[in-house]
């Protein structure tokens, strides 16, 4: 299978795609028999979410769009306005036009979506599948005439694969999908939806999708794995995590930040933190049993919960009344480093339906902040494996997440421990310019067919 333990695209990963293990000549690189000149590249990505959204899958894809055209290459990107985490289209958008706009050197084309406010099983079908329809002309039209050498999809959703697929055929680019979370799976084992004729029906569909992209990746070893158990061949599977920008990520002195004094919290007290989307698949709503069990316990604690979704308001329910709690809305990117720095430890929790079928984005800033992380993840999962010497992986429950907090809240050094090899971990693992790197080479060895 390719890809690399350490989760960055590196040298060996592109010489396997290399026949009988020869290494391509200077100034080229070659998959199968056709040469192709190193260069600047022509990028359509085809991705639902994108800037100025801030979690989620938009903040990798317009990432790597604006990095790409730093390092060069012209990038287009078909998208839908942006609705995430809020589920309501941004200000200033609409969800019932087309528009073109530039975006730091990227050109984005918004095509129309339909969000629905309060959105169930169905209703995220029918979103996703708006964003199929009305992506896929606009992805054509816009590789017919920008002729690039490479379409590029995000799932979720699937439906931007079959735009992507359809753009790359039609221009004659080579096709790459990128799995961020596997949807389907997901959708049924976490009770979304539960006809099992359907789940068999898009589970069908999802293989034939598969197999249409001359390469598929995903984000973690334990999600290519699964790729190859879903029948992509070994040889189109490629490791393309997600990544930090460690060098904007400093490391703040915990008992000394703005948000510490902004809310009152003293600087003796620890500051367990979770920041992100909330919703069902994160299991947010255990961290209000968490936050009672630590006020039961007399823990100097205190939880900070930063974000938004459709699972906040369950969650400010759950926390009604106590005073060891502190809610924040998402915070502008600018201030997002110290943010992270503000907490002594970083909560993640999971339900243990995902375990392999994500890998929550949000561990990328909590290692690079220097924090240890308390992680719900059985063992054997990804995510253990992810967190292991950084933190702890507990049991998908509050009461294993609780006692985890007093765990490290008990021991200081064992806490500072994880935080320096968490910063350890991110810089090895997760740097961006590296991973983004990797991937340039690997488009630059991708034929147009």
């Amino acid at each position: 299978m390719s890809g690399v333990a350490s989760g960055a695209l590196s040298r060996e990963t592109l010489l396997n795609a290399v026949p009988n293990g020869d290494e391509p000549t200077a100034g080229t690189s070659r998959i199968g028999t056709d040469l192709v000149a190193d260069g600047p590249r022509r990028i359509l990505i085809v991705a639902l979410n994108y800037a100025p959204e801030l979690v989620g899958c938009a903040k990798y894809s317009t990432e790597l769009a604006e990095d790409l055209v730093a390092r060069g290459h012209t990038v287009e990107v078909v998208c839908a306005p942006p609705y995430y985490p809020q589920w309501k289209i941004g200000e200033g958008y609409s969800g019932a036009e087309w528009r073109r706009e530039e975006r730091n050197g990227v050109v984005l084309h918004r095509v129309p979506l339909y969000v629905p406010p309060k959105p169930t099983g169905v209703k995220r079908i029918a979103h996703l599948a708006s964003f199929g329809l009305t992506a896929a002309p606009a992805a054509v039209a816009a590789a017919l005439r920008f002729k690039p050498h490479l379409v590029f999809a995000v799932a979720p959703t699937l439906t931007a694969a079959a735009a992507a697929w359809m753009a790359a055929k039609a221009s004659g680019a080579a096709g790459w999908l990128h799995i961020q979370d596997f949807e389907v799976d997901a959708a049924f084992d976490l009770g979304l939806l539960s006809n099992q004729t359907a789940r068999s029906t898009a589970l069908g569909i999802e293989r034939t999708v598969l197999r249409r992209f001359d390469r598929v990746s995903s984000i973690s070893p334990a999600m290519t794995g699964l790729l190859a158990r879903k029948g992509v061949a070994a040889d189109r599977i490629v490791e393309l995590r997600n990544w930090v920008d460690v060098d904007a990520v400093s490391v703040f002195p915990s008992s000394d930040t703005a948000y510490r004094r902004e809310l009152g919290i003293p600087a003796d007290r620890i500051v367990a933190l979770y920041s992100g989307n909330m919703a069902a698949k994160q299991g947010i709503e255990m961290l209000g049993e968490v936050a009672t069990r630590l006020r039961d316990a007399g823990a100097p604690v205190t939880l900070m919960l930063c974000g938004d979704g459709p699972a906040r308001a369950g969650l400010e329910a759950a926390c009604a009344g106590l005073d060891n709690v502190r809610f924040l809305p998402l915070q502008p990117m600018e201030r997002l480093p110290e943010l992270l720095g503000t907490a002594d430890i970083h909560l993640l929790p999971q339900r243990p339906e995902a375990a392999d079928l994500v890998l929550p984005s949000k561990l990328t800033g909590m290692l690079a902040s220097g924090r240890a992380v308390v992680a719900m993840a059985a063992p054997g999962t990804g995510l253990a494996h992810e967190v292991e010497g950084c933190g702890l992986a507990v049991d998908t429950t509050a009461q294993a997440m609780t006692a985890g907090i007093l765990d490290l809240v008990a021991d200081t050094a064992a806490r500072q421990a994880f935080g320096m090899q968490a910063r350890v971990r991110a810089e090895e693992r997760w740097r961006k310019s590296e991973i983004i790197g990797a991937f340039e080479q690997t488009v630059q060895a991708l034929r147009k067919a």
